[in-house]
């Protein structure tokens, strides 16, 4: 007999909050929702939510919300669920003990909840990667067991499930696919050039604003590199980015005997999705599989680091103190809210990243806090935001 598993989702209204809830949907015998968490943008949706679920908990970060939400949950009828409101709102429900906690918010604001998740002992499906990516060795620390992240990046997902065909030992490195997203093949002098409708258009995936951003300067894949290297113990130098433009196959191990295993389906983050709420069983159905009817052709590429020089700034954060990972985050976060304001271009963000990352003097992997990421990540913000006000005023 199947256990009908407690879950909390973080980031509830967005595309990974909805596409859980899609998949939950299917499966109401294998999950029961018993929180959910969101930033207030979409007020309506959450309460929506909130009521058509029956649930126990709603949280909001942003207090000025709260009034609207219970509002519209009051008239929506039934049980009113509890409201929690304010920035620590999610880390809150996340350290409740659900079962399983689906962490889909959007930025570094993750890491608290991811703590709260993994401290409660609840399973934590991780689709917020900058909460590694700051928090990498607060965030190992607080595991208890060696299952207890399951990761949701389709790239994560699809090496998570390749490694059950062999041992550590037996690894000799990682292949992390990318899509090359809207610029592949792009010259330095071309990606000069180019407009925020431009690098917005991803042509596989539909994402976030961030997310798509960093996707088309690769620095999603940078972010993807140090949450492999966390997650799977492999040393960045093991870890190779391939573009593949089909998005076709997510991601996969080479083993030392010469063998590679990939994993394949099509881009749709319903899979991964799953596979993180019931890790490590799998539901049926989830989404179509591959056509292996028709002809069909897939590609690979090497990545070109000299255009996207962003995985190479990530290899050299990791290698540079624990809290270097939290200032390439934050101050890329600094730079994408810019570039979305049409505050600097697209081709600059790199290089302002790489500055503040030359100036932070870190803090040793064995010494770390939360205090010293999050104070290493407040600086990085100032920093950034230093080095565009003086950018602007020189053009």
């Amino acid at each position: 007999m199947v256990t009908q598993r407690s879950v909390a989702i973080l980031g509830s209204t967005g595309s990974i909050g909805t596409q859980a809830l899609d998949v939950i949907s299917q499966h109401p015998e294998r999950f029961k929702v018993v929180s959910l968490a969101a930033g207030g943008h979409d007020v309506a949706a959450l309460a929506a939510q909130a009521s058509r679920l029956g649930v126990d908990a709603v949280a909001i970060s942003d207090d000025d919300r709260r009034t609207e939400c219970l509002e519209r949950l009051e008239s929506a009828g039934g049980p009113l669920p509890e409201v929690l409101s304010g920035p620590d709102a999610a880390t809150e429900v996340a350290g409740r003990g659900a079962d399983v906690v689906l962490n889909g918010i959007t930025g570094s604001v993750g890491l608290r909840p991811t703590l709260a998740a993994l401290e409660a002992g609840s399973t934590l499906a991780l689709a917020n990667k900058e909460s590694l990516v700051a928090g990498g060795a607060l965030v190992k620390q607080a595991v208890q067991h060696p299952d207890q992240i399951v990761p949701v990046d389709s790239e994560h997902s699809a090496i998570a499930q390749c490694l059950r065909s062999g041992t550590h030992g037996e690894v000799r490195r990682l292949i992390l696919t990318a899509s090359g997203g809207p610029f592949r093949g792009y010259s330095r002098n071309q990606l000069a050039h180019v407009t925020l409708a431009e690098a917005l258009n991803h042509p596989t995936w539909s994402m976030g604003p961030v997310v798509t951003i960093n996707s088309a300067g690769m620095m999603n894949k940078g972010l993807e590199l140090i949450e492999a290297h966390l997650l799977f113990d492999v040393d960045p130098g093991d870890i190779t980015v391939v573009v593949h433009p089909q998005s076709v196959i997510h991601s996969g191990v080479e083993f030392v005997d010469g063998s590679t295993i990939l994993q394949a389906s099509p881009p749709d983050m319903r899979l991964p999705i799953a596979l993180g709420l019931s890790w490590p069983d799998r539901l049926d159905p989830v989404t179509p599989p591959c056509d292996w009817s028709t002809a069909t052709a897939w590609t690979f590429e090497p990545l070109d680091e000299e255009v996207f020089p962003a995985v190479n700034l990530a290899r050299e954060a990791v290698r540079a103190s624990a809290t270097h990972p939290a200032v390439l985050n934050a101050a890329n976060e600094q730079c994408v809210d810019a570039f979305l304001r049409r505050a600097m271009r697209f081709s600059e963000i790199p290089a302002v990243v790489a500055e503040v990352l030359a100036q932070h003097d870190g803090v040793a992997f064995s010494q770390v806090t939360l205090s010293d990421v999050e104070h290493a990540e407040t600086w990085a913000r100032r920093r950034a935001d230093e080095i565009l006000e003086a950018s602007c005023l020189e053009r």
